[in-house]
């Protein structure tokens, strides 16, 4: 289906248009449904501005153009003085994440989008319940969609001692809103610490992914005077949802410089009209020399993010995609992938589908030197609907370091033939093309 037919039939004019002539036919009837059809697309539509112009590559990624117009595009400078380091799956980034959270002196925010029941949703809720006791300012604030399975057991010990929000609860006075969902995973400790990736808290993601009960992710962690932007979105959202402006030496304390990076804590929201991700993801494809290295498990770009990367891939760029394969928990998501592998196949992009597991990180590395991690996935909701946080980071060590885990990861994969995606039976194109109508959805 293509772009312009699917946004015509999610333009909510159209459906009320239709609702108004049929009411003067006298088709009541119809009329009412095509006027719900209205309120739902007038609820669900886009109203972010991707860029479509100035998107050239005469700026290469290794160069200090290219990031002075990155913070300059996404409002973002880079704040030196930091230490990163990248956490594989989750018997590596739950046992970190917790041991800074029991050394936790003055605060501690959370923002999630799942937190669900279970062991890991126990540990983390007792020891956010010993800090609070122990005088410990502990902020949560939950997505009131994907945090709804927390179970009373852990939601009671949160209440007892820590403070707890819902972000945009489904009620009539924020129906017109519904659709933004709070989908950053932000731990802060202190003002110093900070967490962010692709992991929410639930038992999936223990293990190391050596099975499709244990999902494959990772979770950046940094400490330093960078910190202080992720701190930033959570208190945005915080005061969105309670009205209270956190403030004060608890939460943005002065961080002296602790390591040799300098990063950028890039955040998104809907409610700017443009996702500053989006931005950040297409500056570097346009700026890409050599490589381009993306893991992403819903993996559905819009025809700008198409075109960008067929554009590298006929100018000499090394193309080469990862995303969730058999194990995906997302039908909509991934068949609307599955219909524009032709299109990246056939310009020479390699494609690769993690079977071993559910693959859940969020990468991207260009030219071996310019790494972005976060919670950000490459498609429509990520970019038109949800608030996001990533971290980018320009570092030979760290790029590399990732590359080589992409190719460890390689083992877990299945390569996808243009020959194989040509032969793929009626019954996936069908769906595929039924998908399609909902791909600014997923």
């Amino acid at each position: 289906m293509g772009t312009r037919l699917r946004r015509l039939l999610w333009s909510w004019w159209v459906w009320a248009a239709m609702a108004v002539v049929l009411l003067r036919v006298d088709s009541s009837g119809w009329a009412g449904v095509t006027a719900a059809l209205a309120v739902v697309a007038r609820l669900t539509e886009r109203r972010v501005h991707p860029p479509r112009f100035g998107l050239d590559h005469e700026v290469g990624c290794d160069s200090v153009e290219f990031l002075a117009t990155v913070a300059g595009a996404t409002g973002t400078p880079f704040v030196a003085g930091n230490q990163v380091e990248m956490l594989h799956n989750g018997d590596a980034f739950y046992p970190r994440m917790l041991e800074d959270i029991r050394q936790a002196e003055t605060s501690i925010c959370i923002e999630a989008y799942i937190y669900w029941a279970g062991e890991v949703g126990t540990q983390f809720a007792a020891a956010l319940d010993e800090r609070a006791k122990a005088g410990v300012r502990v902020m949560a604030l939950l997505d009131a969609v994907g945090a709804a399975d927390i179970g009373d057991e852990i939601l009671r010990t949160l209440e007892a001692h820590c403070e707890v929000a819902w972000y945009n609860p489904l009620r009539w006075g924020t129906i017109g809103s519904f659709n933004n969902r709070t989908h950053r995973k932000s731990l802060i400790i202190d003002g110093e610490i900070g967490y962010t990736g692709g992991a929410g808290i639930a038992d999936h993601w223990r293990g190391q992914a050596r099975n499709p009960s244990e999902w494959r992710d990772m979770q950046v962690r940094f400490a330093g005077p960078a910190v202080a932007g992720l701190q930033s979105g959570f208190a945005h959202n915080w005061q969105r949802t309670t009205g209270e402006l956190i403030s004060g030496g608890a939460f943005y304390p002065p961080v002296p410089e602790c390591g040799p990076y300098a990063v950028q804590v890039i955040l998104s929201s809907p409610e700017t009209g443009g996702s500053n991700v989006q931005t950040l993801y297409y500056l570097s494809i346009a700026g890409a020399r050599r490589s381009i290295v993306i893991a992403n498990p819903y993996f559905v770009p819009d025809e700008v993010g198409l075109a960008l990367l067929i554009d590298a891939a006929r100018r000499g760029v090394a193309v080469r995609v990862m995303v969730s394969g058999i194990r995906n928990d997302n039908w909509l998501a991934r068949v609307n992938g599955i219909a524009l592998y032709g299109a990246l196949l056939e310009a020479g992009i390699v494609v690769h589908e993690y079977d071993r597991s559910m693959l859940h990180h969020k990468v991207m590395v260009v030219d071996g030197v310019w790494m972005t991690i976060g919670t950000t996935n490459f498609d429509s909701r990520s970019f038109a609907h949800n608030e996001e946080s990533n971290l980018a980071v320009f570092d030979a060590g760290i790029a590399g370091a990732f590359e080589r885990q992409f190719a460890a990861d390689l083992d877990a994969c299945r390569g996808v033939t243009l020959e194989a995606w040509r032969k793929r039976g009626l019954l996936q194109q069908g769906g595929e093309l039924i998908a399609r109508f909902f791909e600014d959805q997923v």
